[in-house]
């Protein structure tokens, strides 16, 4: 089977294979992983079709093994999927809304978020990996709310790996915040005066700064990424359109996802099962108030602004990292001019302008603003029984739109997150509350755990926030003099 290469956004000339850019997480020039379009690996018609009432798991094996196969024996990605996957521990289901469209509920697993499917999946390869070589790793990871419980549960306890967690203060749920601090071990999170912005940008600085590894560890490679910018978090998220589409659709008829979107990497996931064959028509990108994408098809101008808090508090991304690789894969070039240090200086510079003809076929996006959360969460419990939760209102309201009320194509929404997770989101819509899952509730009297980063991060002229060079220096000196100690 022919090895599939990975290369630097930022870099074309960075050839690596997936053990690499796993280990890596960051590409060179802080470039992100990403596989030319002739290179994304493509599924027979056949293929697809036997993909009907077989195991999420199954399903899995047929979408990746085409990227892992030379690099990870059959036997292993099968055993590895097989636990990732397990249905008691993660189902996977598709309910019926409306008309031709269907919610694929994504938030049944340990943290009760889709985020635990890359999750599960990265922490093993990971593990896989590190047992072979011998070697350990540190993962850094920035959350705007469900991404650090969930690589947090799925590293929880591994002998190789370390688990840094960066979230912004004030801007996620208690339940969210306990499901990274109460663990313990292995795993060390981090509250930081800033937004999501701030956080992603500390853990790519920790991620490039090879010196301060090489002096600590002895080891310039020692920190890696479970961030949607990893190669281990977005192959995963090409499985669940595959799922979805055996589940709903006849053979070979065409089938919208409505994807709830902030740092873009399910949108990506979805990007990748198109590419490899799956007829998907057209992805909708439901936005909250962070309007970035949205404007950028409709006036060809990409331009970062501050962000702006929203009740889908996961998806307050004003600069998501996934962008680049869309963008890439679209013949652009877009990137975060940096200083000497590393330090962002401006975001979301494009000096190359991807096919925006191509992408307005394939796309279509709008900006859901706060009001409308709570609007389209009343909506769906109202009109049809079920309790939806801010991420997923996104994706109904999108896809609604996009379709004028007239639900007779089939299309699938992706909701991402349980209710339970967002309580007083649910109850201020439908003033229901929500039922606490069981894993949360046992959270919610554990002692934390938590690293408090108060120092100011670096205001733009425009108002938004960057990681200022104090922030990081004090990440650094809670790893040399705290972790380190544990």
């Amino acid at each position: 089977m022919k090895t599939v290469i990975y290369h630097s956004t930022n870099n074309k000339k960075e050839r690596v294979n997936f053990e690499t850019a796993l280990m890596n997480g960051l590409a060179s020039h802080y470039g992100l992983y990403m596989i030319s379009g002739n290179d994304i690996p493509r599924l027979s018609p056949e293929t697809l079709k036997s993909m009907k009432g077989k195991s999420y798991a199954q399903i899995a094996f047929a979408v990746l093994n085409p990227f892992l196969g030379a690099e990870v024996e059959e036997k292993d990605l099968r055993a590895m999927l097989d636990d990732a996957y397990d249905d008691r521990v993660i189902p996977t289901t598709l309910q019926h809304l409306t008309g031709r469209t269907h919610i694929m509920w994504l938030t049944r697993g340990p943290t009760y978020s889709f985020k635990d499917y890359a999750a599960r999946f990265f922490g093993r390869m990971l593990n896989y990996f590190l047992k072979q070589s011998g070697k350990k790793r540190i993962v850094a990871v920035a959350t705007s709310g469900d991404t650090g419980g969930a690589v947090a549960d799925a590293l929880h306890g591994l002998e190789s790996v370390d688990n840094l967690v960066f979230f912004p203060k004030g801007s996620v749920t208690e339940r969210q915040r306990r499901q990274m601090t109460t663990l313990g071990d292995n795993i060390y999170a981090f509250e930081v005066n800033g937004d999501f912005d701030v956080c992603q940008a500390l853990a790519k600085r920790l991620l490039g700064d090879k010196p301060f590894a090489k002096d600590l560890f002895d080891d310039a490679d020692r920190f890696t990424s479970a961030n949607s910018i990893s190669v281990g978090r977005l192959l995963p998220q090409s499985v669940y359109p595959f799922f979805a589409y055996s589940r709903v659709a006849e053979y070979d008829e065409p089938m919208i996802a409505s994807v709830p979107s902030g740092n873009f990497g399910d949108m990506m996931g979805t990007v990748l099962a198109r590419e490899m064959g799956l007829p998907i028509e057209r992805i909708i990108c439901g936005v909250n108030e962070n309007d970035e994408f949205p404007q950028f098809l409709d006036t060809d101008v990409y331009r970062v602004k501050p962000s702006r808090k929203s009740p889908s508090s996961a998806m307050i991304v004003s600069n998501p990292s996934n962008f680049a690789r869309l963008v890439d894969l679209y013949g652009g070039h877009v990137y975060d001019e940096r200083d000497a240090s590393g330090q962002v200086i401006q975001e979301g510079v494009m000096d190359a302008p991807p096919d925006l003809n191509a992408m307005q076929k394939d796309f279509w996006s709008i900006s859901v603003s706060n009001p409308d959360h709570y609007t389209a969460i009343r909506e769906v419990y109202e009109q049809y029984g079920i309790m939806m939760e801010p991420h997923g209102a996104v994706g109904w309201r999108a896809l609604d739109t996009f379709l004028g009320g007239r639900h007779d194509r089939l299309a699938v929404i992706y909701e991402t997150a349980d209710p339970g997770k967002f309580p007083d989101e649910v109850k201020k819509a439908i003033a229901v509350v929500p039922g606490v899952p069981e894993r949360i509730a046992t959270q919610a009297t554990l002692p934390e755990r938590i690293y408090t980063i108060d120092d100011p991060p670096f205001t733009r002229e425009d108002g938004s926030l960057t990681m200022s060079e104090s922030q990081y220096n004090t990440v650094k000196r809670i790893i040399t003099d705290s972790i380190l100690k544990d």
